[in-house]
């Protein structure tokens, strides 16, 4: 059971984009590792994208699992994980983000938003504290 990306994203009109992204792709070949970077931040966004304002959806896209929650004032988060991930605490993480993302980033930000402009590092942490092995109930 392993999380890949873990990302918050803004759905605006006409598009959406990145705000913040955190990645573990140390499973990865060294050389393959900034392509499947850029494939999970295109999916990611492709996936926000498709998504209708207040709804939440898990997506399987090759072999990963995309989960995708965007809520109704535009905020969007996505987890990238495998097969075997708990779909339920995919979505207790986005909620937990989210939450934690609209409290510490002034929504005024969030439409022109970008990864270097946004000041918010509980990603990487997130991403690791989820990252321990689940149990199988």
């Amino acid at each position: 059971m392993r999380l890949y990306s873990l990302s918050v994203l803004y759905k605006g009109d006409p598009k959406v984009h990145l705000l913040k992204a955190a990645y573990d792709v140390s499973t990865f070949n060294f050389f393959q590792r900034s392509s499947v970077q850029e494939f999970m931040t295109f999916t990611s966004q492709l996936i926000t994208e498709r998504s209708a304002l207040g709804s939440r959806a898990s997506v399987k896209e090759q072999e990963y699992l995309c989960h995708v929650y965007v809520r109704n004032d535009g905020l969007a988060g996505v987890v990238i994980a495998d097969n075997e991930y708990p779909q339920r605490v995919c979505f207790t993480l986005l909620d937990k983000v989210l939450d934690e993302f609209s409290r510490q980033v002034s929504k005024m930000d969030w439409p022109s938003g970008s990864p270097a402009t946004i000041s918010y590092s509980a990603l990487d942490g997130y991403l690791s504290k989820y990252q321990v092995r689940i149990p199988r109930s």
